[in-house]
């Protein structure tokens, strides 16, 4: 089977999750199709070995084919939703196409959180309600380490430990690292580990996953999505949420508040610090635009 064709295997089960699951229109799926096939042909690679560059490599060569900037972002779109689903599923550990965002400028961050909507987005959940306790803690945790969605919904029980205030997370490549847990963070998983998650344990199902849904089951991304959008809506946050734009938020403001470059990387889990610099790009826009505004010889 050559390069081309394991490939096409792989974005026609893409596909079909967008068909069958997402029941998006055969147009729809059709556009995907013609964007993620003409990045195969380009390639030539096989899923597990495309890295971050092969993507930025592509961006590239489509402006120095004079695509419009519109065509390549919708082009971008199509890569991150397709490895965003191969990641999700298994297929691969790594989704080169992490932090990687196009607009008509060109490739910049995915937007972020300030601090004041990162609090009212956490002031939205019920906490009288264990949906909402639950929910708080989950966006306490996220924002307080910085993890991946798959490695916050993959925690197990004894993964933290509220003693020594940290929490063992399991990255790409099934790497381990420590992680400290704030304040914020360890109140919450105190009263959820002793209140509220014992409300979401059923009888006939243990599970020593820590962050639980009403059924009882691991919490799922598509959910957590959808938990994090409804309270985004709620408190008005004209955004688009995704589950990563708390881990991208963590990065920059931690920059922001003047942690150096490479703690960031290890908290991140980021096997290379090129990855990482990228925050520093939107930490210098905003600086940028800060100065801009508040000097006044500007």
């Amino acid at each position: 089977m050559s390069l081309r064709n394991k490939l096409e295997d792989e974005i026609n089960v893409f596909l079909e999750y967008l068909t069958v699951e997402m029941g998006l229109s055969p147009n729809t799926r059709d556009s995907y199709g013609r964007d993620l096939r003409l990045f195969s042909i380009w390639c030539k690679k096989e899923l597990r070995d495309i890295t971050r560059n092969d993507v930025l490599k592509y961006m590239q060569v489509l402006k120095s084919q004079n695509y419009a900037p519109t065509s390549s972002a919708r082009k971008l779109a199509a890569l991150k939703a397709f490895f965003r689903f191969m990641t999700a599923e298994g297929y691969i550990e790594t989704d080169p196409c992490e932090v990687i965002e196009s607009e008509t400028r060109g490739i910049v961050l995915p937007k972020v959180l300030s601090v004041d909507e990162v609090t009212r987005l956490f002031e939205a959940p019920n906490l009288k309600q264990p949906e909402g306790f639950r929910d708080r803690t989950m966006l306490e945790v996220m924002y307080a380490t910085g993890m991946r969605v798959s490695e916050l919904l993959s925690l197990a029980v004894n993964s933290v430990n509220l003693h020594s205030q940290y929490v063992i997370a399991y990255g790409k490549g099934s790497k381990e690292r420590l992680i400290p847990l704030g304040h914020y963070a360890v109140h919450y998983l105190k009263e959820y580990l002793h209140r509220v998650r014992p409300k979401f344990v059923k009888e006939n199902k243990p599970t020593d996953c820590l962050f639980l849904t009403v059924r009882g089951t691991g919490m799922t991304r598509q959910r957590f999505w959808q938990i994090i959008k409804g309270y985004g809506t709620q408190v008005h946050i004209q955004k688009s949420l995704t589950p990563h734009i708390l881990r991208h938020s963590f990065a920059t403001h931690m920059l922001d508040n003047g942690a150096d470059l490479r703690t960031v990387q290890e908290l991140l889990g980021h096997s290379d610090i090129s990855t990482t610099q990228i925050y520093t790009h939107l930490t210098n826009n905003r600086l940028k635009a800060i100065y801009d505004k508040s000097h006044p010889r500007a």
